[in-house]
């Protein structure tokens, strides 16, 4: 859907496209906070997410576009920047104030950003020429270039093994550290904070070696503090230190993978860049499933040693209470 939304994009100058994903994304979000059911939420979550991967696939060519000459990787990261700021101060927002308040308020100031965000584009974004003369159909030639989809799957593996990481960090901290689950929250800021430093390191690390050779780099040191949590996560200080290291390493990722997308995909870099989002979230979701619990005597015992699960029949009921629990929450 990723590449259907960027390549229709192509056809609009750039700052009305990214106006026009960010009213979809604060429409969406907004009316997650009005859901009167778990499966209505789930629709409208799906419809909300649509507009991500074509946004900073567009967002990162036009950043490094309007960059000086030799400072593109300080742009893209800049612009990665509100990713990472939204682990450190927004995640930890939304969730007091669902928790606090009504679990609703969280999606309705996601909303106000996005009003606030239509504006600063609107009004502080210069006009730009259409994103491409070349046409969808021409644009879709890129997809049979095969060093494109080498860089996919790059990407997808190595983010999968930082999701696959991530997704269960709370389980890592309390399970197999033995930390209180109040210091959960705080770990995350942690984990944010990391991220914000790592994605301007990735920046320089382009800027300094090619992006190619930055990506590399960055794969290999995640590799090891990857293979050193399966050995220290029980300690608790080491399960901290790593938690900040590996959130670093894995966000210096962002911006060197990023320009080699683009530059693998010369002639319709915004099709490219929106790809490359598309195998971050590839990366999210199988990671995130090949780590999960329920994986007995699989990838989670051998990364985390903690699987708690009995049975099948055990595993699809906890799941059973779980919708249950979330369909209590959203109709009261």
């Amino acid at each position: 859907m990723h590449l259907v939304l960027t390549g229709i994009a192509g056809r609009w100058p750039a700052h009305k496209i990214l106006m026009l994903l960010m009213v979809w994304f604060t429409i969406f979000n907004t009316l997650s906070a009005f859901a009167y059911s778990y499966n209505t939420l789930l629709a409208v979550r799906f419809l909300s997410g649509l507009p991500h991967g074509a946004f900073f696939g567009i967002g990162a060519v036009v950043a490094g576009k309007l960059a000086k000459p030799g400072k593109s990787a300080q742009a893209i990261a800049m612009m990665f920047t509100g990713l990472t700021l939204a682990n450190v101060l927004g995640v930890p927002l939304g969730t007091y104030l669902g928790q606090h308040y009504y679990w609703g308020v969280s999606f309705l100031a996601v909303g106000v950003v996005g009003v606030l965000a239509v504006l600063g584009i609107k009004f502080w974004m210069p006009e730009l020429p259409k994103s491409s003369n070349n046409g969808f159909r021409k644009d879709v030639k890129v997809l049979k270039r095969g060093e494109l989809w080498m860089v996919f799957f790059l990407t997808t593996i190595g983010t999968g093994g930082f999701f696959a990481w991530y997704s269960y960090i709370a389980p890592l901290i309390t399970n197999v550290a033995g930390h209180p689950e109040s210091i959960v929250s705080y770990v995350m800021v942690l984990a944010g904070i990391g991220m914000v430093v790592g994605n301007f390191i990735g920046a320089k690390l382009a800027e300094k070696f090619s992006p190619i050779n930055a990506v590399v780099i960055t794969l290999i040191v995640m590799v090891i503090l990857l293979v050193s949590n399966t050995l220290f996560a029980a300690d608790k200080i080491a399960v901290l230190v790593l938690t900040f290291l590996i959130s670093t390493f894995s966000f210096c990722l962002s911006t060197p993978i990023q320009m080699a997308m683009i530059t693998t995909a010369k002639g319709s870099e915004m099709l490219g860049s929106s790809l490359n989002q598309s195998a971050f979230n590839v990366g999210n979701a199988s990671g995130a499933y090949f780590a999960k619990p329920s994986n007995c005597n699989g990838l989670w015992d051998c990364f985390f040693h903690t699987c708690r699960c009995s049975n099948g029949r055990d595993r699809s009921s906890n799941c059973f209470c779980h919708y249950n629990y979330a369909q209590e929450k959203i109709t009261g």
